[in-house]
């Protein structure tokens, strides 16, 4: 897993929750610096690669651990 500067756990919520704590979090953050996120709900993934899209930060990974999804995003 890459190296990251905040870390942001949805654990148990459920849409859009995931979307709106990353995008607050994002928006405390530099430009340039990585968020990674930790959610439980598999709506979570199509909602993350939509949510990059659409705000222009990038999604610059995403995958399953012990269950858990999680999302490496940058600031840009």
């Amino acid at each position: 897993m890459a190296e990251f500067d905040r870390e942001l756990d949805a654990s148990g919520l459920n849409c859009p929750l995931p979307i709106l704590r990353a995008k607050k979090a994002l928006g405390d953050m530099e430009g340039g610096q990585t968020l990674k996120v930790i959610s439980t709900d598999p709506g979570s993934v199509k909602d993350f690669e939509a949510f990059c899209k659409q705000t222009n930060n990038p999604l610059l990974s995403s995958g399953e651990e012990g269950g858990k999804f999680v999302f490496l995003l940058r600031k840009s």
